[in-house]
């Protein structure tokens, strides 16, 4: 079992700049692909990003490449999601999520998202 809190959400202007933080638990987390996706009100839940447990895979979404680096720190057992240049249309709920693959979809386990509104 492995269970992910996400902060770090919050309210910014276009072209400002986030950090999401995503803390998991559980006794094997650090084996796990950790990903980030995200819900826009109306629209369906997309991947955001993803990286291994060895930082060896890195994969992010066409939409938020060269804006979004990925990280993680497995002594921390924390994941993080720093998001520059944002965009109105990158306001969603973001969640994490934890799988065994890596891959862009598959993922077992889901923490309860973080709000962020990025404003015009």
């Amino acid at each position: 079992q492995v269970q992910l809190v996400e902060s770090g959400g919050g309210l910014v202007q276009a072209g400002g700049t986030l950090r999401l933080s995503c803390a998991a638990s559980g006794r094997t987390v650090r084996s796990y692909v950790i990903g980030w996706f995200r819900q826009a009100p109306g629209k369906e839940r997309e991947f955001v990003a993803a990286i291994s447990w060895s930082s060896m895979w890195i994969n992010f979404a066409n939409s938020v490449k060269g804006r979004f680096t990925i990280s993680r720190d497995n002594a921390k057992n924390m994941v993080y999601l720093q998001m520059n240049s944002l965009k109105p249309e990158d306001t969603a709920v973001y969640y994490c999520a934890a799988g065994t693959r890596a891959t862009m979809t598959g993922y077992d386990y889901w923490g309860q998202g973080t709000q962020v509104t990025v404003s015009s």
